[in-house]
């Protein structure tokens, strides 16, 4: 009968192992393009945007579609999809067009959207020129 229970209680521990160690998966942070405040460009990759009274977002680009953007040219955000939701990299249309481009816009290769934590959002508040 020992043996019984001590093979049912160490099943019972081995069943909730996985569950007790498996990480929770982060919730999706999202928000509306309305949201947004305003942007940085960091580089020629690189987008910070600014949502609400306190998030910033990193937008990095697969291409350099902000290569020689400056804050006088315009930036164009759009949501992919019907829902006006950005939740990540997907949902997310990038456009620049330069000043003296022409005026035709170039679009932007969105590969990933990352909220930033408090610490790094302020770090970077503080490396802004």
């Amino acid at each position: 009968m020992k043996l019984a229970l001590v093979l049912v209680g160490a099943a019972a521990l081995a069943a909730a192992a996985p569950a007790l160690a498996a990480p929770k998966a982060a919730a999706k942070a999202c928000f509306r393009t309305a949201d947004i405040g305003n942007h940085t460009v960091g580089d020629n990759h690189t987008l910070y945007l600014n949502v609400g009274s306190k998030d910033v977002y990193r937008v990095t680009m697969r291409n350099t579609c902000l290569g020689g953007v400056q804050s006088t040219d315009a930036i164009e955000l759009n949501t992919l999809g019907a829902s006006g939701i950005i939740c990540e990299a997907a949902d997310l249309d990038v456009r620049t067009t330069l000043a003296g481009g022409g005026g035709l816009p170039a679009r932007c290769l969105v590969d990933e959207l990352t909220k930033l934590t408090p610490g790094e959002a302020a770090a970077r508040r503080k490396a802004k020129p």
